[in-house]
């Protein structure tokens, strides 16, 4: 087979990394839950890796995150627990259900890091209990313009999220969900933090950056929650 004709579907990093290995998260929602105890006794006696929140937005909801490197996980284990007593009579809130994976876009310096463990400890560090989760999807015309011209209006975000994760207020998990998402969206977004007004800054922030403006279809809707319960948090 030739080189042009090779399909290749590895994740790639700065200095000729490459792998294979990818983390799924999926967030699911659910109503009529006024008292999320039975549910975080059914997550601790399963010993997944996994978040409850409240939802904030709703005073009987919650959200589950699950993750795994293995995507049948979701359609197995996951789905099991999901339908055990304490989680089966929930009413699902489908508008909220994200699935996303982690991907690389060529510059990490640890690409096993950024792919596997960063976004697990992320999401599990109890430092962190406020969440927003929203997923995204792109113009057609991003998808036309040149690489170079891609890099600087993607570099104009990086360059602030890094700023907000510095000064330790908001950090974030960035999925990509192409051909995952019942919407259609590109890209899953969480944004975690100890405080809820920087989270809600950031979006703010970013409403006047040229991708978001200028080359944003959809976003949204937004998912906010805070911890009930997390997983023991990753290493």
């Amino acid at each position: 087979m030739s080189d042009e004709a090779r399909i290749d579907v590895h994740e790639r990093g700065a200095n000729q990394q490459t792998s294979d290995r990818r983390l799924f998260m999926q967030l699911l929602a659910f109503g009529d839950c006024p008292d999320p105890k039975p549910l975080v006794r059914t997550l601790e006696s399963a010993r997944v890796e996994a978040v409850l929140y409240r939802d904030a937005n709703d005073p009987r909801g919650v959200a589950v995150l699950g993750m795994s490197q293995d995507p049948a996980f979701f359609v197995n284990a996951f789905r099991e627990l999901l339908n055990s007593p304490s989680f089966g009579d929930l009413p699902l809130k489908p508008e909220f259900s994200m699935l996303g994976r982690t991907y690389s876009s060529g510059y990490e310096s640890d690409l096993e890091d950024w792919l596997i463990n960063r976004p697990r400890r992320t999401a599990l560090n109890p430092a962190w209990p406020w969440a927003v989760w929203y997923p995204l999807r792109r113009t057609g015309s991003f998808a036309r313009l040149s690489p170079q011209e891609q890099v600087t209006i993607i570099r104009e975000h990086s360059v602030i999220g890094r700023a907000y994760g510095e000064a330790d207020l908001v950090h974030d998990i960035r999925l990509a969900c192409h051909g995952l998402d019942v919407h259609d969206n590109d890209f899953v977004i969480g944004l975690v933090g100890k405080d809820l007004h920087p989270l809600s800054h950031i979006v703010q922030r970013m409403r006047t950056t040229v991708q978001t403006s200028q080359y944003l279809e959809t976003l949204g809707p937004f998912f906010v929650g805070h911890v009930v319960w997390q997983a023991p948090a990753a290493s």
